[in-house]
């Protein structure tokens, strides 16, 4: 689809909706955006490209919103290749057309296409300036948001950040649903490691008379501005983002299931406003980090399995670190027929973590849950109150 940003400043991306997971990872059930941008004045911009998948369509966008000019130079923002991987349709189409990219990104674009070596290139650096006509881009690192070649453009006539990554979102931009739930999902599973380089951008962003944000994934922002940097102020200093309770669960017969509802029950008798309890075997992980990050405090339950713990919370908590989750309060619930060890293996994983307060009030279930364990479990509910 073509869309009319503003007078001089297209949408050209394309939707996917047949996309099953984004990055082979992540579950996307309503698509995802794949946005390019075309800036028209004496020079035309392009702002990046899309994912090869969708290239046709595209194309067809691109030559469209072009009319009879043509593309005089194409900006690279990020390398990845659901952005990057039009570059040489683009070379093919317009064999005269200038690459603006930073050292970085000229050093790793031969790893993706060889055939640029000999494309013309315009290096440029924080705070450089390309004047196109009335419009003027200005150039600012963005490295580790989330690969090291990464950087944002800010045209400054009409206050216009086209900021890659950043600010981006999972689903088509057709879908009709809540920004903030599938940007944080996003945010922390895409982003979350890299909270020190998106407080340094959002930092060199304050200085900018910003008045739509332009990224490469999801809608285009042009109101309310200050709710959208906020939040991602809030998520980039690892800040909960509400306060409320996680329940994470890792059962095998349904008896830490079991344990995991009661808990949740308790929270709330006790007057916790809100508890979400989540299963790690089927639900996706995805969403589930996301609300590990959304609030301040979490449970882990888990079966013991094989002297260790389920497999689906190791997984869970290996990625909270990868993610650098960190400012918690956690505790931790095992459950075991004849040798309880879940706890000790979270407890591990837990303990490597950055401010994270494991509680010393813990839970262990043999197999099932009895009224020998209620005194543990309304120790853990009151410690988990008080924090």
């Amino acid at each position: 689809m073509i869309k009319k940003i503003t007078d001089s400043i297209k949408y050209i991306g394309v939707d996917d909706k047949t996309i099953d997971l984004f990055e082979s990872q992540y579950i996307v059930p309503n698509g995802i955006s794949y946005n390019s941008y075309l800036i028209i004045d004496e020079k035309i911009v392009l702002m990046d490209t899309v994912d090869k998948r969708a290239m046709a369509e595209w194309e067809t966008n691109l030559l469209e919103g072009l009319g009879d000019r043509k593309v005089d130079y194409l900006v690279i923002s990020h390398l990845e290749p659901d952005h990057a991987g039009s570059i040489l349709r683009v070379i093919e189409l317009f064999p005269d057309v200038t690459l603006v990219g930073n050292a970085k990104t000229f050093a790793m674009l031969p790893q993706f296409f060889e055939e640029v070596l000999e494309v013309e290139k315009l290096t440029v650096a924080e705070g450089d300036k390309l004047e196109i006509g009335s419009h003027t881009l200005n150039f600012i690192m963005a490295p580790m948001i989330h690969w090291p070649e990464v950087m944002v453009t800010f045209e400054s006539s009409e206050g216009v950040l086209f900021s890659a990554d950043g600010f981006g979102k999972f689903g088509a931009l057709d879908t009709d649903e809540d920004w903030a739930c599938e940007a944080r999902r996003y945010y922390f599973n895409i982003v979350g490691k890299y909270g020190g380089p998106v407080q340094t951008l959002l930092k060199k962003a304050a200085a900018l008379d910003i008045k739509i944000i332009c990224p490469l994934h999801g809608p285009i922002l042009t109101e309310n501005l200050s709710y959208y940097i906020g939040l991602y102020d809030t998520w980039s200093s690892y800040k909960p983002e509400k306060k409320g309770v996680l329940i994470a669960f890792a059962s095998i017969h349904g008896n830490t299931k079991k344990v995991a509802y009661k808990l949740a029950d308790m929270l709330k008798e006790a007057g916790e406003e809100k508890v979400v309890v989540s299963d790690l075997a089927r639900e996706d992980m995805a969403e589930v980090i996301e609300d590990a990050f959304k609030y301040d405090r979490m449970i882990v339950a888990s079966s013991s399995y094989d002297g260790g713990v389920f497999p689906c919370m190791q997984d869970f908590l290996l990625h909270l670190k990868s993610k650098a989750y960190q400012n918690r309060t956690v505790g931790v619930v095992e459950n075991g027929s004849w040798g309880p060890t879940a706890a000790k293996c979270m407890k591990e994983i837990l303990s490597t973590l950055k401010d994270v307060t494991i509680l010393e009030e813990s839970v262990t279930i043999r197999s099932s849950l009895k009224e020998s364990n209620m005194p543990d479990m309304e120790a853990l509910v009151k410690a988990i109150i008080n924090k």
